[in-house]
């Protein structure tokens, strides 16, 4: 089915619906890389098939698999796992699939962002990433629905978030950098989010967590609980080594006024007591394709990177003693919703978390597809603020 070119999910009536909206099913990618993933990508293997379980108590998985890993992924993987051929560079789910988009009548369709490996040639995490940049495409196909061409335009999902309300949370640091959109301004960007998720207000928040990384990805600093309420990271600690960044993101965020023209309420998340690091002795392959992992390196290591699906929040653990703190509070910001923590520091080594491996699609379907069929309220869109 060819892209959509000639117009935008806005013009057509489409928006992004928030992450704790109903879900159809949440898709990951197998990791299989050496020069990422220690031990032959063994032990993340491991841990992408812990937070599939848990997410599988939920709502349905689909996992993305090389052809050459098809088979130990289908052992390793819980049977409710829908595993299919899919050629991948990495394992980010988060970003390189499609943005979903719905309309008031249920049908779904993806944005096709472009996707050049967290910077491109100016500071991209590996390359090639040809076959990272095809996924949306792929996806899109997979499910019978269409897509819209937004590849001139270069941006993740980890990067965004959106109370589904008309209002996205994001980085200066990421997307104003110069490996993603330099030749567009601010207001440029901001247009084209907007055309494209259809909302009516961003809210920038000066930095996120790694720099040398995704540079500064938002899911990693402040996410959407409900419209009107995001979650962020805190520390009392001056010795943090992100304590400047959680103070600033909290006194934005505490400052900050969103499309309905509400206050926010931000809750604090705690981080951990220890700050995670590679551990000693952790070797990957040297291919020189890739940003080097190296014994010693700070990791981007937030409860606030985890995922809510249907009736659930996957969060993230650590080993460490804040562990449950950070469960009990996420907890209780989604009522009604059981909260189970992954073991994840496998993860986090090779530069992300829950998050980040993960992509919910919205409850829907293709052109025609119905919501009152499935007996549940028909999503409504806002009215935007005059």
């Amino acid at each position: 089915m060819p892209p959509i070119k000639k117009s935008t999910p806005k013009q057509d009536g489409f928006w992004m619906p928030g992450e704790f909206e109903p879900q159809k099913q949440v898709w990951m990618l197998w990791p299989i890389r050496t020069d990422v993933w220690r031990d032959g990508a063994k032990p993340a293997q491991e841990a992408y098939a812990r937070v599939a379980e848990a997410i599988c108590q939920f709502e349905p998985v689909t996992m993305g698999v090389s052809k050459e890993q098809y088979t130990n992924a289908r052992a390793m993987l819980p049977k409710g796992v829908r595993v299919v051929e899919m050629s991948s560079n990495d394992a980010w789910m988060r970003d390189m699939a499609p943005a979903f988009v719905i309309n008031g009548s249920g049908t779904v369709r993806g944005v096709d962002w472009g996707f050049n490996a967290w910077g491109g040639l100016t500071d991209g995490l590996y390359f090639p990433w040809d076959q990272d940049a095809m996924i949306a495409e792929k996806i899109c196909s997979l499910e019978g629905m269409r897509r819209y061409d937004a590849t001139d335009f270069i941006c993740e999902n980890g990067s965004i978030h959106t109370d589904g309300e008309g209002t996205l949370l994001t980085t200066e640091m990421c997307l104003l950098s110069a490996g993603r959109n330099p030749q567009l301004s601010k207001r440029q960007i901001e247009e084209k989010l907007s055309e494209y998720l259809n909302i009516e207000k961003v809210i920038w928040l000066k930095d996120g967590m790694d720099p040398a990384e995704t540079n500064g990805h938002i899911d990693d600093v402040a996410c959407f609980v409900k419209p009107g309420e995001v979650a962020c990271i805190w520390t009392e600690d001056p010795e943090d080594p992100f304590y400047g960044v959680s103070r600033s993101a909290y006194e934005q965020l505490s400052q900050a006024v969103d499309a309905k023209g509400r206050r926010l309420k931000v809750h604090k998340i705690c981080m951990p007591k220890k700050p995670v690091y590679i551990e000693k002795g952790f070797r990957v392959d040297n291919c020189g394709k890739s940003l080097p992992r190296l014994s010693g390196d700070l990791c981007t290591a937030s409860y606030v990177n985890f995922l809510t699906v249907n009736g659930g929040i996957i969060v993230p653990q650590y080993g460490d003693e804040n562990d449950e703190l950070a469960l009990s509070q996420i907890a209780e910001l989604f009522p009604g919703r059981k909260a189970v923590g992954v073991y994840t520091r496998e993860i986090v080594y090779g530069g992300g978390n829950i998050h980040c491996v993960t992509m919910q699609q919205p409850l829907g379907g293709g052109e025609g597809y119905e919501l009152s069929l499935i007996h549940i309220s028909e999503p409504t869109r806002p009215e935007p603020i005059s």
